[in-house]
């Protein structure tokens, strides 16, 4: 008597089960695990860690893809070594991640062109492939949206929303100088996300020039003292790469 043929139905209890690595690959590994007298263990073993890589994998890809980052500035194309020291040193350590878990920002400082979104891009990839949730905007983008959800008298939901990623990416704080009402609305974000979600800022204005950004003395305090309090400041103090590129490439052409 022949040996029942299992496999329609395994093949159904798997796909009940949610595995399709598992589904797709068990006669494979099953074959692989013959030729190479593998234990049944090791069988298993082997098959369980392919499905829980792919599903690593399609984590990383959604959440890539939920955080609406420029994917093009990696560390890949990052020049690390035109940091200051110092500056080099504190990539370093927060690319491990464990600036979220105590809830900490991250301040990046420069003139334009230094590369402070591409840097917080790049490290924010790196957070994300290593699991975290975060959240790229604009500035300008991001108080528009708040200020819309205030009209609609959503506010409070928009920023429960946002409270879902561990990181929230403001870039260009105070590259175009918005109206009282729309930095109300982004102190009250702030104040929300204070010592509950890590805040990553790119500004070309020092604290010294905040007010222009706020409008009122007390606020801004307020705001520089929630977003200092637990933070790593990063000083981009270096020329303008773009500028420097233009410049290579007309002596270049030269």
């Amino acid at each position: 008597m022949s040996a029942p043929d299992f496999k329609p139905q395994l093949t159904e209890h798997l796909r009940d089960l949610h595995l399709p690595a598992v589904r797709r690959c068990f006669e494979e590994k099953a074959r692989h695990a013959e030729r190479e007298t593998l234990g049944y263990e090791r069988y298993l073993f082997e098959l369980i860690e392919l499905e829980c890589q792919e599903r690593r994998e399609h984590r990383i890809a959604r959440l890539l893809q939920e955080s609406k980052l420029p994917l093009e500035k990696t560390f890949d194309n990052f020049e690390l070594k035109r940091l200051p020291q110092k500056a080099a040193r504190q990539v370093k350590t927060l690319q491990d991640g464990s600036f979220l878990n105590r809830k900490e920002n991250v301040l990046a400082f420069g003139n334009p062109g230094s590369g402070k979104t591409h840097l917080l891009a790049a490290l924010s990839q790196e957070l994300i492939r290593s699991g975290r949730r975060v959240a790229f905007t604009t500035c300008t983008r991001l108080v528009q949206d708040l200020l819309l959800a205030k009209k609609e008298l959503r506010l409070s939901r928009a920023i429960r929303k946002l409270a879902y990623f561990e990181a929230l990416v403001i870039d260009d704080l105070g590259y175009v100088q918005q109206s009282r009402d729309e930095m109300e609305v982004l102190f009250t974000l702030l104040a929300e996300r204070y010592e509950r979600g890590s805040v990553l800022i790119s500004s070309n204005l020092p604290f010294s020039k905040w007010e222009a950004i706020f409008k009122d003395p007390m606020t801004t305090a307020a705001a520089i003292d929630r977003l200092v309090h637990h933070s790593v400041i990063l000083e981009l103090n270096i020329p303008s790469y773009r500028m420097e590129q233009a410049k290579k490439k007309k002596a270049d052409e030269e």
